[in-house]
Order: structure tokens, then C-alpha cells, then sequence
């Protein structure tokens, strides 16, 4: 069979979807949080010399009617076609209006910018590693036994147990080590297990859970005979609270299996919980809500955020005759980008705000009454009433918070899908979870409510809701159920 191959042209039409350079900023200012962006602001102020911070200046409010004046002072003397520098600008115009004038609403630094960050008055919380290690200093050991037992805590987990064994930690040592003054053998590794056992907290180094109750059970109630036989084969009948079950096994009456649930109480699955050495995430508020007479207002948070504006001196170099084409070009490519940079700040805190606005609107009662009243809500709502598609909505909504009168919250918080109420109406799962957790909270706790009586006491408030629904909004709180719940005799 014979084949002919030949070259050919062919025209084809099909559309595709660039995201330029200045898009994906575009998209990137808009997802970011207040501290993001500040951070943000400043590499820009960096990277791009034709862009300077106005002296003194420190924005505690108001910025954003400043950058929006800014911005649209640019965008009457450049019109730009999202970014793409088509057609030609007047930078000396835009320069002679951004430079010798600053921007409105501008206030002077407060004395507070003179303080140290709070970061710098921090202190780092100490490792459990850190605090095992200064202990063992002061225990009486042999040296190989002390090396042993530093080569445990440095092999600890997050909780604080031991995930390898003892045999592995010798054979990795002593693989290291070309000395026989400093291997270790099982014995040593032994004692350094011993050792570490006896520090706090106690059950550092248990290989499982039974294993590090047992360690504390031995070290807080020594005397005690039938603790370890409880750990060891009862502690599932102690979680179903099945005392009469562990008492008929042990030979004890009730009332003292009842007693060794407390005493069990105060052991520590994890004995590493509190020394995570996890770094405090702080959170600064996007938006303020507050109410001024009848009235909500919101407010952007504008604490912190650069009043940006163009450096005379470019402004000297693109008018001056002793420069080059080549370093004109690039002072007007740097101009180009900081033009679009305060083009997108403007939509930022734009978008945003209509976004805050239309959730005040529809979450009216929320801020008037409580958490107990917050509606229903899906993106698609709040994106038809501001505009624009329920991505960008998403992106505005995404890890940014509000501080209102209730609290601090995520924007996301305030979208709920419905659960159906008795009478047909609907009523906001997060507010569904609250009741139900109110309920629990004021239980008999020698009776706690089931999962069928919850449903029952919601039906009673017009709320319609399935029993499976109310066990999977209990689980998401991380409330036990029932029968792990009731109080000890």
C-alpha cells in the first residue's frame, strides 16, 4: 500500500484562554488576606523602583478611598485593556498628576510605629525534646545510658511515644560509630528507657497507647493492683461504661470501678500535647462591621497598606533628553506595571467590599441578633446581587475574616446550606449545629440525649432534621455520643 505525505496549510479558528502576567496578579492581590497584602505591597515596592511609599505615612483608615481616588486618577489619564499596554499614554501627565500631590486623606505615622514588633516580644515555647533533655541532665545515670536515652527523645513523636524500637536505635548508632567507647548495646538502651519514664511528663517513650497509661498508672498510683489490669483488658468496657461487666471480671463492687474511671481520667494518652512548639497564628480582620446609629457600616481594614505613589526622579529621567530610548522603554514597562498594580488594588478592595456589603444585607439578623439567626446562603447569591462570577466570590471569601460585634469570623462562615424547617422554611446548618450543641449542654449528665430525642427537641423548635443528619453535625463538633457521655455514678 503506498502512502503520500505532503505539507499543507490549513486555517483553523479556535478560541483559548490566556491569563496574562497582570491577570494572574490581578488574581493573586484578590485572594490574599490584609497581612498578605501588605507583605505583598512591600515587595512590589521593591521590585519595581518607579514605586515609592509617601514618607511618614502609616494607613489606619481611609486608605482605600485614598488608593481608589489614586487609581482612578490613572485610569482617566491611561486606559489600559486588562493589562496588555495597547495604545499610547501620557506618562508625563501621569506623573506630574501622581507626584505633586499626594494622595487624599493622608495621615502622619502615630508614635506606635516607633515600637518593636510583637513578634520581637515573643518567646519560643519549648519542645518536648528541649524539656526532656534538661531533666535528664540532672538524672543519675551511666554515660552510655545518658547517650541511650538522648538517642529515645530525639526519636519521640508529636505525642511523645516512641514509634521504633529499641534494637533500631542501637543498630543505627552503632552503624554511625567507629569508636567502641561510644556504642551502646540493648542494656543501655534499657536503662535510658527506664530513665526518661521516671521524667515529666510521665509515658514519654511508650511504644503504644496501653503502654503509656500502664507507665503513668505505675508512677501516680504505684500501690494501686488492679489499675494495670484494667488498662490492659478493660478499656473498651470502661469507654461503653460497662462497670458492671469490669467489676463481675476483677471481683470488685461497682461503685470502685467507677473510681478507676477517674483515676483514669487523669492519664494522658499523649503526654506530648502540650509541648507542640506549634507558633501562634494571629489574624488580622479585612473588614470591620460596626453599628452606627440604625445603621451597619463597613469599614476595610487599611492598617499597615503603603500609600504608593511614582518616584520624582523617574519622572525627571523620562522627561530629561539625556537618557536612552533603551532606559526610557523600561521606565515606561515599570510605569505600565505599577499603573495595573493600583488598578488592582482598587478592584481588590472594590470587590470586597460590595461582597461584605451584600452579606450584611442578607445577614441582617446575624449581626443584629446572634449567631442563632444566621440564613442560609450558597456564593451564587452574593455573586448575582454583586456581579460577578462565584469564583471570584470564593477567592474574596477565602481566609479573610470580619470583626463585628459577635466575634471574629471567616467570611466563608456565613455561607450555610439549608436544612428544612417544619413549616417548609430553612434554617442555616451552622445554626442547626448551635442548637444542637446548646441542647447537649444542658443535659442531665446522668441522662444524656440521644440522637432520636435531639431530633425530637428540634421538631419541637420548626426544625426538620433526620437522625443521621444530627449524628454527622454532632461528630463535626466532636461531641461523643450518648452513651459516652454519661456522667460517672
Amino acid at each position: 500500500m503506498d502512502f503520500k505525505q505532503s505539507l499543507r496549510l490549513q486555517q483553523k479558528l479556535t478560541q483559548t484562554l490566556a491569563i496574562t502576567p497582570q491577570l494572574q496578579q490581578a488574581l493573586k492581590l484578590l485572594q490574599l488576606n490584609h497581612m498578605e497584602l501588605v507583605e505583598q505591597l512591600q515587595t512590589e515596592l521593591m521590585e519595581n523602583p518607579t514605586l515609592e511609599e509617601v514618607p511618614g505615612s502609616v494607613q489606619v483608615e481611609g486608605a482605600g478611598q485614598a488608593t481608589a481616588a489614586q487609581t482612578a486618577e490613572v485610569n482617566d489619564s491611561a486606559e489600559q485593556q486588562n493589562g496588555s499596554g495597547e495604545g499610547e499614554t501620557d506618562w508625563s501627565r501621569v506623573l506630574e498628576n501622581m507626584t505633586d500631590r499626594g494622595p487624599s486623606g493622608e495621615r502622619g505615622s502615630s508614635g506606635m510605629d516607633e515600637l518593636p514588633p510583637i513578634e520581637t516580644n515573643l518567646t519560643e515555647v519549648e519542645g518536648l525534646p528541649a524539656h526532656l533533655a534538661w531533666q535528664l541532665q540532672m538524672q543519675s545515670c551511666t554515660d552510655k545510658e545518658r547517650a541511650a536515652a538522648m538517642l529515645i527523645i530525639n526519636n519521640l513523636d508529636e505525642r511523645g511515644w516512641l514509634p521504633v524500637s529499641l534494637q533500631e536505635i542501637v543498630d543505627e548508632h552503632n552503624a554511625d560509630t567507629e569508636t567502641d567507647d561510644e556504642r551502646i548495646d540493648l542494656e543501655d538502651a534499657e536503662g535510658g528507657l527506664l530513665v526518661i519514664q521516671a521524667l515529666d511528663p510521665f509515658g514519654c517513650g511508650a511504644s503504644d497507647l496501653i503502654d503509656c497509661l500502664l507507665t503513668q498508672a505505675r508512677m501516680l498510683f504505684p500501690e494501686d493492683p488492679f489499675l494495670p489490669d484494667i488498662i490492659r483488658y478493660h478499656l473498651g468496657d470502661v469507654e461503653k461504661r460497662n462497670y458492671a461487666g469490669i467489676a463481675r471480671a476483677l471481683a470488685l463492687v461497682e461503685e470502685d470501678v467507677v473510681e478507676y474511671h477517674r483515676m483514669l481520667k487523669q492519664l494522658e494518652p499523649w503526654p506530648g500535647r502540650n509541648f507542640t512548639g506549634s507558633e501562634p497564628q494571629y489574624i488580622s480582620p479585612d473588614v470591620y462591621v460596626f453599628k452606627v446609629g440604625d445603621e451597619w457600616q463597613v469599614v476595610q481594614n487599611e492598617d499597615g497598606l503603603p500609600k504608593l505613589r511614582v518616584s520624582k526622579y523617574y519622572k525627571s529621567v523620562l522627561e530629561g533628553k539625556d537618557s536612552t530610548r533603551v532606559e526610557r522603554d523600561y521606565i515606561k514597562e515599570r510605569l505600565s506595571s505599577a499603573d495595573f498594580l493600583l488598578k488592582s488594588i482598587w478592584r481588590r478592595q472594590d470587590t470586597i467590599g460590595k461582597v461584605m456589603k451584600s452579606i450584611l444585607r442578607r445577614q441582617y439578623q446575624f449581626f443584629d441578633r446572634g449567631p442563632d439567626f444566621l440564613r442560609p446562603m450558597v456564593l451564587k447569591d452574593v455573586a448575582d446581587e454583586v456581579g460577578v462570577h462565584e469564583s471570584t466570590v470564593s477567592r474574596v471569601t477565602s481566609n479573610k475574616y470580619v470583626q463585628c460585634p459577635q466575634g471574629l469570623y471567616e467570611l466563608k462562615f456565613f455561607f450555610n446550606n439549608g436544612v428544612n424547617a417544619v413549616h417548609g422554611e430553612q434554617v442555616a446548618a451552622e445554626s442547626v449545629k448551635r442548637r444542637i450543641k446548646k441542647l447537649i449542654a444542658t443535659e442531665d449528665p446522668n441522662a444524656p440525649f440521644s440522637d432520636d430525642q435531639v431530633v425530637v427537641l428540634l421538631q419541637r423548635e420548626n426544625i426538620d432534621i433526620a437522625r443521621r443528619t444530627v449524628a454527622k453535625y454532632r461528630e463535626a463538633m466532636g461531641i461523643l455520643p450518648s452513651s459516652k457521655r454519661r456522667n460517672l455514678c
